[in-house]
């Protein structure tokens, strides 16, 4: 597992990141709490992929309704991992009353104190979703004090579209204020929106870019294709409105296609999916959230693959950007 730099900002992370937003229940959706990981599976998921030499945990304060923190915090406590490197998100709503996302200063400095509770450090700090109701500046503020006071190392932005990141971009520099290093945006091979205007973007301002979803979901596995039905229990039949355009019968059809040019190379179908992510140019690491033990094996195969450019364009071809 090679180590990189996460944007310019100094921090080295490992080229594939755990997600932890299955333990406790599917993200942050409160209609699916309880119906993800339990806290043994999600602690041996970690440990697996600690062998593996990934290094940086991505949670966020409201995964499973506050279970997948305080699994990570568990899980580093107990195991004491020299080296690991800890991501957390703050603005989705996780207190009393709270409706809307929220990046303004005094929530981020509660919910920044909390994390640290639950985890016992936070390294790296993301901005859940953007926040219309609070002034840039003020939630730029905030990252910066808690920089200042070394509560994190950088900060990023999740979820965000190319004039949202112009704007905190803009706004840091003309304030003098630290900017975002990264952004953690869905991407795979089937849900390339950001390569038409934000990853120029991300690739001229020099940040990283840490995408989640890398498999959509299990579709760009073969399970799902041949007339297989969604299994009860499964990503996709708890978050099925998340997942439902990955689910079309021309989407499958390309997932058919994607198939056969793994069964060429002689890998999985989301093994070759995984090499694709890894060989981008503008992806610094993936972020694979496994299930289970064995679905750990399509990325032994991803990191083995050296993909020619002829083939990262023949899967490219595949799926319209």
């Amino acid at each position: 597992m090679k180590s990189v730099e996460l944007g310019r900002s100094g921090v080295q992370v490992s080229e594939v990141f755990f997600g932890a937003g299955g333990i406790g229940g599917v993200g942050s959706s409160r209609a699916a709490i309880g119906r993800g990981l339990k806290i043994g599976p999600g602690l041996e998921r970690m440990d697996e992929a600690w062998s593996r030499g990934i290094r940086v945990i991505d949670t966020a304060n409201s995964y499973g309704g506050g279970v997948s923190e305080s699994t990570v915090g568990r899980w580093l406590g107990e195991r004491e991992p020299e080296g690991a490197v800890v991501a957390t998100k703050v603005g989705a709503p996780v207190e009393p009353g709270q409706t809307t996302v929220d990046l303004s200063g005094p929530h981020i400095r509660r919910q920044l104190a909390a994390s640290i509770r639950k985890l016992g450090r936070v390294d790296l700090f993301l901005t859940h979703a953007p926040d219309p109701s609070t002034p840039i500046a003020e939630t730029l503020t905030a990252m910066a004090e808690a920089i200042e006071t070394r509560r994190i190392r950088a900060w990023g932005a999740s979820n965000i579209g190319v004039r949202g990141l112009e704007e905190l971009l803009n706004i840091a520099d003309a304030e003098g204020l630290p900017r975002p290093e990264w952004v953690q945006n869905g991407f795979n091979v089937a849900m390339r929106g950001d390569e038409r205007d934000l990853l120029p973007l991300v690739r001229s301002a020099g940040l990283g870019y840490t995408p989640y979803s890398p498999l959509a979901g299990g579709v760009l596995s073969d399970r799902y294709l041949d007339g297989a039905e969604v299994q009860p229990g499964s990503r996709i039949d708890i978050a099925r409105g998340f997942y439902a355009d990955f689910l079309t019968e021309a989407a499958l059809a390309r997932v058919a296609q994607l198939r056969g040019v793994a069964r060429d190379l002689d890998v999985s179908t989301s093994g070759l999916a995984l090499a694709w992510l890894l060989h981008h140019p503008d992806v610094t690491a993936p972020i694979v959230s496994p299930r289970t033990s064995d679905q750990w094996v399509a990325l032994d195969e991803a990191l083995e693959i050296e993909l020619a450019e002829e083939e990262y364009e023949a899967v490219s071809a595949l799926f319209p950007s």
